[in-house]
């Protein structure tokens, strides 16, 4: 027998080799076999007749057992054809880790030649299908949004034969498993655990159970009547770095639909994405949210007056009363962003195409597009209201910290910034914001309070979300305010602080309408062919000749299906970026253009990488 093995390489075939005698194997197994001088763990994708003496036999099993059944590594395999990973990364990243040391040696000595790859027409990963859209989920797909939704998620996995929750990160299963335990017993399947620990939950769930688990959950065997379950479908952190660069709604949506399974998923503020399958395209059901909990929300106009000082009398009010009765008070600084806006009028710079935030550039005095390429002077004037007060002006933490110290010299102060601190320092710094009457911090320090913990919940400069060169600005900006607002609760108090007051989705936050924020984004998206309508790529080309890009531009230039932007040179990565916009089959469309450039290749010709549907803009 001969055993076809994908690795944790990026290549998109698999290598062969002699199963020694004896030998149980069937595909889906991991087993350990010799590549490039090392004994690697690698995934059988197939097992086939055949006897060639110049392969290199396979040297122990790695588990006793196949981690994937055919179902299982059917949908891996469109996982890596959707993000255009090769079959055994896919693998290596959602399969609990084996130890190499501790597999069952079943050695045998045979010629040491190399292992032989198949011919490319051999290899078993199947092409792209068409994307995450085609085709709606199963009918027993369900969203979950408005006030209780995750109560009602317990209810539902309580009550459940078996299920697998998948959480955004590590912190959130730890989280998740805890409120779980509370009604019967949980497994791990993350590395929040150890990973035997990890590995004997996975071969358990098969007979039922519960488990909660993080992205690279998405594969576990389930029992047939096993609920599918995603908290918090439209986080960031559902699609990580590495491979496969796919985003677990659109795993979970995929495996809902062929295995006929019912499907949960929650949000508070959906992805524009999954709103509108829930709506125009169908296949995901969506009860209306009721109205709950609410804060009393002040949109204070800051244009023009935001120059020397952070607090606006409206903010500096409420948080004097907020401490007065007692209650605590967040106040939330937006990281600065590189785009220039009008302190007069509050009007972003905009690229005339695309409607992006032009990014600026101080050295060079000029404006470019993320999307286009579109190099533009400076501008003397606002184009809108024709004022001369043009500038990228905003306030960081240290900055507010010190104001709101000023004013409020009794209160206790304490800065957090997450994304700054590790280790330690995070921990002194956790501590500090867990006593504080005033916490001053960036999105991250929502994770402090539970819901309606808050009496204040204070924006300083929002705006800068705005003027992320991004698509999903106002959606990234909406789903914060939101979030914010649900920390807050009744007899609370949200104040938004803002250059631009009329933008729809302050008013959505300000009437708690779910609904009016994404009539006006999808009509936004719908007119300038973004994402639910058209799909997007990234493909970032490092190092290497600069003609390489250009090679690909015009591989990629010669596909109809394929809308393909000027190449934007990033100076200090020596990259070159391209943006590509097409259809459903957008996956099948790059892996055909891009087939000559897919193969192993020296790192002195240059690094390409391919990112389908990104859901972070490069700034």
């Amino acid at each position: 027998m001969i055993a076809d093995v994908a690795f944790d390489a990026p290549v998109d075939h698999p290598f062969s080799y002699r199963v020694p005698a004896g030998w149980s194997l069937a595909a889906g197994q991991r087993v350990l076999a010799p590549l490039g001088g090392a004994r690697r763990v690698g995934l059988v994708v197939a097992v086939r007749d055949g006897d060639d003496p110049g392969l290199k036999p396979l040297l122990a099993l790695a588990e006793t057992a196949p981690a994937l059944g055919a179902a299982g590594l059917d949908l891996a395999r469109w996982i890596a054809a959707e993000s255009l990973s090769s079959l055994g990364s896919t693998s290596a990243a959602l399969l609990p880790p084996v130890d190499p040391g501790a597999a069952r040696a079943v050695a045998a000595a045979l010629p040491s030649r190399d292992a032989r790859a198949p011919a490319r027409g051999v290899s078993t990963a199947r092409p792209a299908g068409g994307g995450p859209a085609p085709g709606g989920a199963a009918s027993g797909v369900e969203l979950l949004v408005g006030a209780g939704r995750e109560r009602r998620l317990l209810d539902r996995v309580a009550q459940a034969p078996s299920a697998l929750v998948i959480v955004p990160d590590v912190e959130a299963a730890a989280r998740w498993a805890q409120r779980l335990g509370k009604h019967r017993a949980v497994l791990r399947l993350d590395s929040g655990v150890p990973d035997g620990e990890r590995a004997e939950a996975w071969a358990r769930l098969r007979d039922g159970g519960v488990a909660v688990g993080t992205r690279s959950a998405l594969l576990a065997p389930l029992a047939p009547d096993a609920l599918l379950a995603l908290v918090d479908e439209h986080e960031a952190a559902h699609k990580p770095p590495g491979p496969p660069r796919i985003h677990s709604r659109d795993v979970v949506l995929e495996r809902a639909q062929r295995e006929r399974r019912r499907a949960l998923l929650t949000a508070a503020t959906p992805s524009v994405e999954l709103w509108w399958r829930a709506g125009e395209r169908g296949g995901v059901a969506m009860t209306p949210p009721a109205p709950g909990p609410w804060p009393a929300v002040t949109i204070a106009d800051t244009r023009g007056i935001l120059r020397r000082e952070p607090l606006t009398p409206p903010l500096a009010r409420t948080v004097r009363e907020t401490l007065a009765a007692g209650r605590r008070v967040l106040l939330l600084v937006s990281r600065l962003a590189s785009s220039l806006a009008c302190d007069e009028c509050g009007e972003i710079v905009r690229c005339p195409q695309c409607a992006l935030a032009l990014v600026y550039t101080r050295a060079a005095a000029t404006l470019s597009c993320r999307l286009c390429g579109t190099t533009l002077p400076l501008p003397d004037t606002c184009v809108h209201c024709q004022g001369r007060r043009l500038s990228p002006f905003g306030w960081g933490l240290e900055r507010v910290e010190h104001a709101v110290r000023r004013r409020f010299p009794k209160a206790r102060v304490a800065r957090w910034d997450p994304e700054a601190s590790r280790g330690a320092k995070g921990e002194a710094q956790r501590a500090a914001a867990a006593a504080a009457e005033i916490v001053i911090g960036t999105r991250g320090a929502l994770r402090l309070f539970g819901p309606a913990s808050l009496g204040l919940a204070g924006f300083v400069s929002p705006d800068q979300l705005l003027r992320l060169p991004d698509f999903r600005a106002g959606e990234r900006m909406f789903a914060l305010l939101w979030a914010a607002a649900e920390r807050v609760g009744a007899h609370g108090s949200l104040v938004i602080q803002s250059q631009n007051p009329g933008h729809y989705a302050l008013d959505a936050v300000a009437r708690q309408e779910l609904a009016a924020f994404y009539r006006a984004e999808l009509k936004f998206r719908g007119e300038l062919g973004y994402p639910p309508f058209r799909r997007l790529a990234l493909v970032t080309v490092t190092g290497g000749e600069r003609r390489l890009a250009d090679e690909i531009v015009a591989a990629l230039r010669a596909s109809t299906r394929l809308t393909v932007y000027p190449p934007i040179a990033e100076r200090r990565e020596r990259a070159r970026r391209i943006v590509v916009k097409g259809h459903a089959d957008l996956s099948a469309a790059l892996a055909t253009a891009l087939e000559d450039f897919r193969g192993p290749r020296p790192r002195s010709r240059g690094i390409i990488d391919v990112e389908v549907d990104p859901v972070e803009w490069p700034s």
